[in-house]
């Protein structure tokens, strides 16, 4: 059968939330980049993969999905269903409880940080401070809740990896190249949850993807 491919651009962190899974499930995949400088990613081509014009993209046959928490949960079913739990009622239900959380609190509170700093300076604008101060207090008050639950567990959902902590890992790593890279010192549960996905090899290879060219 032949590999998925993931359309986008690995400076997407909607894009590298994928392959972290991608890489932990073993899926065979290959990624298809989309340049945006030209406008790729809304031409009528990328707009039958993703109706929005956004990425990702996954195609796997004949099958398109976009939204990359979907396109994560089918790569978990298809390669790697212990990522979901689905075999566990309650597992599963903390597994979804989290990858939530993921995308509701932690997320979108880092979400403005990492504009401001990685994506604003590229398009000629400057950081506002403000916006970047009340987003972090946003997210010190996310990371006082992760702090609690990692002293009762592992890994967010219980003492087992699932697709909730992957979905953390590409957002995380760009929060490194910010000036608030050492935010997670005062939470010493989650440093040590956040050192241990990255001695992963998933984790390492999406790192390697990100990292600008020397």
């Amino acid at each position: 059968m032949a590999p998925m491919k993931l359309y986008g651009a690995t400076l997407s962190w909607n894009m590298t939330r994928c392959v972290a899974v991608l890489e932990e499930a073993g899926a065979e995949y290959e990624i298809v980049p989309l340049n945006f400088g030209t406008g790729e990613h809304k031409s009528p081509e990328h707009l039958a993969r993703n109706p929005f014009g956004q990425v990702p993209a996954l195609q796997d046959g004949d099958l398109y999905l976009w939204e990359s928490r979907a396109i994560c949960k089918y790569v978990c079913r298809k390669n790697k269903p212990e990522l979901l739990k689905e075999g566990d009622l309650k597992e599963s239900a903390m597994v979804d409880v989290w990858l939530e959380v993921e995308a509701n609190q932690y997320t979108a509170a880092l979400n403005p940080i990492l504009f401001q700093y990685l994506i604003h300076p590229m398009l000629g604008g400057a950081t506002d401070q403000k916006v970047v101060e009340e987003n972090l207090e946003k997210l010190k008050k996310v990371l006082e809740v992760y702090e609690a639950r990692l002293t009762k567990c592992k890994y967010l959902a219980g003492d087992y990896i699932s697709v909730a902590d992957l979905s953390h890992v590409s957002a995380t790593l760009c929060l490194a190249a910010t000036p608030h890279a050492s935010v997670f010192d005062a939470y010493p549960h989650v440093k040590a949850w956040w050192t241990d996905l990255m001695a992963r090899p998933s984790v390492q290879k999406v790192a390697a993807l990100m990292k600008p060219p020397s």
